[in-house]
């Protein structure tokens, strides 16, 4: 995939914005450093998945499997775990799919994007300009879309870009969002601080939402893949999910009002234009997923255990906190 990317400058000096990577434990990043180097030829991994629902993620437990893509029965998140030989830093699938978001260790690192098919077969492998950051897939399997940071940028300064591209699974290759038109109250935004993140898909293989970023505004934006447009519909909102059901929205909220953000997770209900807060009172720096129509998840890292992180569900309903609903893991995905 070919796009230009562009700078944006912050008004803040610290921020941690998208965080789609997760931190390398230390006791991990050896074994997990030999798998990412290993030539091709002496391993190639073949990600092949159990039937029925699961929950598809990236392992953080710590030891000889960690950072691999892992699975459990969407019913029994508790039961042993099904491990593959699959690295990723961030990893989404679907019943015909897996799209994983990878760092080639070596003599130079470099980033990569690899989908595969239902039994575990390459489809297309491109390099991103940087490190991991999201993925997702549409639910009928005909669109992916990844984020990643451009080399050289980082969370905590004050310059960065990132770059998102979508691409249909077999066919057209739209190319980075940044050549897109963005509206925003009508207007067109052309300033070189555009940035954006975070695709969801609807059911429609044509319309999707993201964010969008400019002039320290992050602007809820409803895509048009065959009108390559985006419009602003909804200003403080990211990293957006879309319900199943395509009734309901949920994004990232920055509650804080100092240059660190400290997000929570909301939901918006597009038939009434309510927004619901959700309690929770960690610092949510992830794309939240759909449980169902009434339950979202999301990653979290363990403070007391760097490198390691949790998924947690919570109900959308405003009344009920969060809990924890899959020990060790990250980067989960439904697969229903």
């Amino acid at each position: 995939m070919t796009s230009r990317s562009r700078r944006w400058l912050l008004p803040v000096v610290t921020v941690v914005l998208l965080g789609g990577a997760a931190a390398f434990a230390a006791v991990s990043w050896s074994g997990y450093q030999a798998r990412q180097s290993a030539p091709a030829a002496v391993s190639t991994p073949r990600p092949t998945l159990p039937s029925g629902p699961l929950l598809v993620f990236r392992n953080t437990q710590l030891g000889d499997d960690y950072g691999l893509v892992a699975s459990v029965p969407l019913s029994d998140p508790r039961a042993k775990r099904t491990v593959t030989d699959l690295p990723c830093d961030r990893v989404y699938a679907t019943h015909q799919n897996l799209m994983c978001l990878h760092t080639d260790a070596g003599v130079v690192t470099s980033f990569g994007a690899t989908l595969y098919d239902a039994s575990g077969g390459r489809l297309k492998d491109w390099a991103l300009p940087g490190v991991p950051s999201r993925t997702r897939i549409s639910a009928d399997s005909s669109l992916v879309a990844d984020t990643s940071f451009v080399t050289g940028s980082s969370y905590g300064v004050k310059a960065f870009s990132t770059r998102t591209d979508i691409a249909q699974v077999n066919g057209i290759d739209y190319g980075s969002l940044d050549q897109f038109t963005l509206l925003v109250n009508g207007e067109k935004v052309t300033a070189d601080d555009r940035n954006f993140w975070g695709v969801t898909f609807s059911d429609d293989d044509n319309t999707f939402f993201a964010t969008a970023a400019s002039g320290g505004h992050h602007w809820l934006v409803r895509g048009n893949l065959r009108g390559r447009s985006l419009v602003a519909i909804k200003d403080g909102a990211e990293c957006p999910s879309l319900s199943p059901d395509g009734t309901k929205i949920a994004y990232k909220k920055n509650l804080s009002t100092t240059g660190t953000p400290h997000w929570t997770l909301a939901v918006l209900d597009f038939a009434t234009g309510v927004e619901t807060q959700l309690p929770i009172s960690d610092n949510v720096d992830d794309q939240a997923e759909w449980l169902d129509d009434a339950t979202l998840l999301y990653g979290l890292a363990d403070p007391a255990k760097p490198g390691d992180s949790n998924v947690y569900s919570i109900p959308i309903d405003g009344q009920h906190g969060p809990t924890l609903f899959l020990a060790h893991a990250w980067s989960p995905s439904v697969v229903r």
